[in-house]
């Protein structure tokens, strides 16, 4: 299993947005940081659904760079390549500063218990009382910006900024599946038991990964998640 990823800002500036060629049946949209991967994912996405080339895109993959599109094959990458550059181009000039994309997508509401072990720690290092970390932690309705990880780990924007601290200096040996965490400027619940090192805030008893669903990750880009008391 890969390490556990730790995605950050990145220096680029817009003009770096690429659109390559990610072997013989996809294409790799690659963007200068979150905010515009956020941003192109979500006029993709709407452009699929109006259909045209993009329609035959059957399978989309942000992550913290880039967008992975992936089509039959057979598929005229040049002339794809060519609409995916204008619709994100669009995307990114309606839009150049705005973090997100527009509210609309699906509501999951996750009871968590708030008894984590870096719940205090993440006090401390705020400078908040427990309650107020507890409070600003439940406070936002996130958005899934991109999965990664394992299955069903899900990396969720729009923690209160009073929130962003760093990942702990020693990565525990295990984390137990439900954790709460947060790390940087994103929170997450780990979906199953796995090493880790982000800091641990409460408890979810929601299955986010299931194989035998119809959809096996319940979290996926564009889903929005609240927290609420268990």
């Amino acid at each position: 299993m890969s390490r556990e990823p730790r995605p950050g800002d990145d220096p680029r500036t817009p003009q770096d947005v690429r659109v390559v060629r990610f072997g013989p049946a996809a294409l790799l949209v690659e963007l200068p940081g979150l905010a515009q991967v956020r941003r192109a994912d979500d006029a993709l996405r709407r452009a699929r659904r109006a259909g045209g080339l993009l329609a035959a895109v059957e399978d989309q993959v942000p992550a913290a760079e880039s967008v992975l599109l992936r089509v039959p094959p057979g598929t005229d990458l040049r002339a794809l390549a060519a609409h995916v550059r204008a619709v994100v181009a669009d995307a990114l000039a309606a839009a150049p500063d705005v973090p997100g994309p527009a509210p609309g997508g699906r509501l999951v509401v996750l009871p968590v218990t708030y008894d984590g072990p870096d719940l205090a720690e993440v006090a401390t290092l705020t400078g908040l009382p427990v309650d107020e970390v507890v409070a600003r932690h439940r406070a936002p309705t996130y958005t899934v910006a991109f999965g990664g990880f394992m299955p069903g780990f899900a990396y969720l924007v729009g923690l209160d900024p009073a929130l962003v601290v760093p990942r702990r200096g020693t990565p525990r040996a295990r984390v137990p599946a439900g954790a709460v965490a947060v790390a940087d400027r994103f929170s997450a619940v780990y979906p199953a038991a796995t090493p880790g090192g982000w800091r641990l805030l409460g408890t979810c008893r929601t299955v986010l990964f299931d194989a035998h669903r119809d959809e096996p990750a319940l979290l996926t880009p564009g889903t929005r998640v609240r927290f609420e008391p268990a």
